[in-house]
Formats: C-alpha cells, structure tokens, sequence
C-alpha cells in the first residue's frame, strides 16, 4: 500500500470519514457556528498557503510534485517553506482537515489521516530520498 493512493484523495477520505462519524462518535467540540466556521476558514487558508508554497518550491527546483514516484525527483528541495518543514504539502492537507474537525466540531477528524500518511506515504519517501542522497 506504500505510495499507491495520492494525497488529496486520501486526504478527501478522511474529511468523509470524518463528517460521517462526527455526528456519531464522542469528542465534540463546544463552539458556536459562527466561532468553528472563522477558526476553520483562518486555519484551511493557511494550510492552502503552505501547501501552494511546497508545490511552487517543487517548480522552482524542477522536480516532480508526484508523491507516488519519490523515485523520480531529481533534487532535494531545501529553500522557502521546506526550511521550516519536510512536508508542507502533507501538513497543508493536515491543516485543512484540522479546519474540516473544527467546522465538524469534531478534533479527532485529524488523527487517521496523520498515522496514514506517517506509515504509507512519508516512510515510503524518506526511503526513496535516502537511496538519492547515499548512492
């Protein structure tokens, strides 16, 4: 299952899975509409302006953005938003669903899609980047 599923998909699986067990499961937060839709909206535009900045580091540096073939990059991208994080595409997704909870008033929304990526899309990348700094 390692790099089989893009991202944004897995990602959009979780904020269904999410708003379907919302109104089920226990752990809802006790915020009023108008306070969860504001501090969703603040916290889904940065995590749009973090991803768009990992994408257009990834240009800059004329590699690929596909995270289903880490095999194919050709550079090791360290400038812009990568000084401060490995993974700002996966953490603007990450906030994005953190924005999906809020609105849902539901926080464990988050916590299947961190573990999923850990295991089945940054391991799988940090072995291939690995082989392209060491060989």
């Amino acid at each position: 299952m390692d790099n089989r599923i893009p991202p944004p998909l897995v990602a959009t699986l979780f904020g269904l899975l999410a708003w379907l067990a919302a109104g089920h499961l226990p752990g809802a937060l006790e915020l009023t509409l108008e306070w969860r839709l504001g501090l969703a909206l603040v916290v889904l535009l940065a995590g749009a302006a973090v991803s768009l900045g990992g994408v257009l580091c990834f240009r800059r540096a004329r590699t690929t953005v596909n995270p289903l073939k880490p095999q194919a990059a050709t550079a090791l991208v360290r400038p812009g938003v990568y000084r401060y994080t490995r993974n700002p595409m996966y953490l603007g997704f990450a906030m994005a669903l953190t924005a999906w909870s809020i609105f849902l008033a539901w926080p464990p929304a988050l916590l299947g899609f961190v573990a999923y990526m850990n295991r089945f899309q940054i391991g799988p990348q940090e072995r291939a980047l690995a082989v392209m700094l060491f060989t």
